[in-house]
Formats: C-alpha cells, structure tokens, sequence
C-alpha cells in the first residue's frame, strides 16, 4: 500500500543551501566593504544560482568538461559584473537581480545539459559508443 520499506536507509539531510549561503556571505560582505552594495547583491544572486546549478548537476563531478563549461559560463559573467552599471534608484537590487539569476540559473543549467550532450560516450560526435 505504502512505498516504504523499513530496510531503507533515509537518505541523510542535505546542507547544500547552507554550505552555499555560508560560501556567499563573506563575499557580500567584502563588497558592502567596498561600497559596492547594488553589484554585491547582483553577485552573490548570480553566484548562488551557479553553485545551485552545480549541486544539481554534481553527479557530472569527476568530468573535466562539467568544469570547462562552468568555468567558461564564470568568464562571461565576469565582464557583465565590472562593465554594466546597474542603475542607482530606490528600487532595490533584489527585485531586478532576482529574475536576471533565475534565467541565469537556466542558462547555466543548458550550457552545462548541452556539454553533457557534445562530450557524453553516448554522443554521435564521439563515435556514436553506448553510455
């Protein structure tokens, strides 16, 4: 009737939000440091949805171009950080940094679905071989 079976062990509580947040904290800080609140609220969003995007994909791990295709998804973030200027209002960070981390979490997410994809044994570009 019911799907539980005693033999199981209940899988142990992630941590997984309060290892990232904890990661983010000190660079929030460092730029509230350094007078640069609005691009620090940015960052920690955008970095936060990256190391979520990351736990969620951390099966891929032990693969070099899991973390080829972060690293090049953090080097195009890196100019977007320094170069646009965000707009100085009332309007806090948080209600238009939000939607652009969300749409970059999906961005990374594909970026890192279509390296799983090109570089997967399964892949037609690698000789067609069988996962």
């Amino acid at each position: 009737m019911f799907d539980y079976d005693p033999q199981e062990k209940p899988e142990s509580t992630g941590y997984a939000g309060l290892k990232i947040v904890a990661a983010l904290v000190p660079v929030l800080i460092l730029l509230l440091f350094l007078g640069k609140a609005e691009m620090g609220f940015t960052v920690v969003i955008v970095l936060g949805m990256i190391l979520f995007a990351i736990k969620l994909r951390w099966r891929l791990r032990r693969r070099v171009w899991f973390w080829a295709a972060i690293i090049a998804v953090l080097a195009l973030h890196v100019p977007l950080l320094f170069f646009v200027r965000w707009p100085e209002s009332n309007v806090p960070a948080i209600l238009y940094s939000f939607p652009l981390g969300i749409v970059d979490f999906l961005i990374v997410l594909g970026a890192v679905g279509l390296a799983e994809k090109l570089f997967s044994k399964g892949s037609s570009l690698n000789g067609g071989g069988e996962d």
